[in-house]
């Protein structure tokens, strides 16, 4: 056994978990996964929820409840969601406090069919805030059009935010100038800014496996070489930017005032392709002051054989700049892939969220009482 996962945790990453569910919560197993695996905060998404509430029986006497109670199958949702998230921050309370409010933090995502309606995003992310009601909450919204200005709203409430579903690096510009935005509101109201904490959810694996499909139908030698690059180069050019926002006389300004920086997180960091090493979204994205949030397999893996060598991204980027360069001239077009990729990754969202309604739904009819 490797302590990778210790090392890793040196080098200034954080590892959260990219999973929830009642029975991690009950059976002391994310307690455990604390304890053990450094793992140092949770993540999120409406497919996991409906994994966790369409496998075995954990949910089925709130369920009964619900029924008896007669209440619609989105209050439902909200209730058993906020429920898990609300248990899951008091179980990693400790690692919030040891760290002054950095980590120990739980994501919940907004309803995805908001993804492109600013105001309903800005009073959904107040409304959870209010349910789950942990200050090592994080609420997470997609970084569409129009989440960008919800975002920068939701931090001028001083209300935490992991804004999701980020691919291409104008857009995670985008994102870290709303946050700045966001926090300079929060101070023009007298917020106090060291209480609001960010990250930003930049996807990796996904851009692999769209750019890997279009160099497959290429099928040259040229094409082949950029195989499994493109991930790492994207997220390596998206941390060149953070480096440069989070050093400019604008954040300095807002630093002064007490600002925490808002981290990058890698997200999306199974390995979707066999071929390719499965602590691969890992090793090659280890850099100070970032996050990664993993599947379980993922996490295991990285203890069992994950190489930890330090920073792998400081440096890199001439050569990231050049691997996606590359991609432009074989006519792989930059702008569609990710373009292509934000609307299928509110689309997956939004399919197990009526996947989420429709097992809820179910559920609650078989356990309804019988009249009387």
């Amino acid at each position: 056994m490797t302590d990778a996962l210790k090392r890793l945790s040196e080098e200034g990453v954080a590892i959260w978990l990219d999973d929830l569910s009642r029975k991690r919560i009950t059976s002391g197993n994310l307690a455990e996964l604390i304890d053990q695996q450094h793992v140092v905060g949770v993540t999120t998404n409406p497919t996991i929820f409906q994994k966790a509430i369409s496998q075995g029986d954990g949910y089925d006497q709130q369920l009964s409840d619900l029924a008896a109670r007669k209440v619609t199958v989105e209050e439902a949702i909200r209730m058993i969601t906020t429920a898990d998230v609300r248990d899951a921050a008091d179980i990693l309370r400790p690692v919030f406090d040891a760290t002054g409010g950095k980590d120990g933090r739980v994501s919940i995502e907004v309803d995805p069919r908001l993804a492109h309606h600013t105001k309903a995003t800005v009073a959904e992310a107040k409304q959870l805030a209010w349910l789950v009601d942990r200050p090592n909450t994080l609420i997470k919204i997609p970084a569409t059009r129009a989440g960008l200005p919800a975002i920068a709203e939701t931090i001028g409430l001083g209300i935490s935010v992991n804004v999701t579903l980020i691919f291409s690096l104008e857009r995670y510009r985008a994102v870290m100038d709303a946050y700045l935005s966001g926090l300079e509101k929060a101070r023009e109201r007298g917020l106090d800014l060291s209480l609001i904490h960010s990250v930003a959810s930049f996807f990796v694996s996904r851009v692999d496996t769209e750019i890997d499909k279009r160099l497959d139908a290429l099928g040259t030698d040229e094409a082949k070489a950029l195989r499994g690059k493109a991930a790492v180069a994207n997220a390596r050019l998206a941390y060149q930017a953070y480096e440069e926002v989070f050093s400019s006389d604008r954040w300095q300004a807002l630093e002064n005032a007490g600002a925490n920086k808002q981290r990058p997180l890698w997200a999306s960091t199974g390995v979707k392709d066999p071929a390719y090493p499965d602590t691969m979204y890992v090793t090659d994205l280890v850099a100070p002051n970032t996050v990664n949030t993993m599947p379980e397999a993922t996490l295991e893996a990285t203890e069992d054989h994950g190489e930890i060598t330090g920073d792998t991204v400081s440096g890199t980027y001439e050569q990231a700049r050049a691997d996606l360069d590359a991609l432009e001239r074989l006519g792989i077009s930059y702008d569609d892939v990710v373009q292509v990729l934000e609307d299928e990754g509110v689309e997956k969202f939004e399919a197990s969220w009526n996947d989420l309604l429709k097992s809820t739904q179910a559920e609650l009819e078989r356990l309804a009482p019988s009249e009387g």
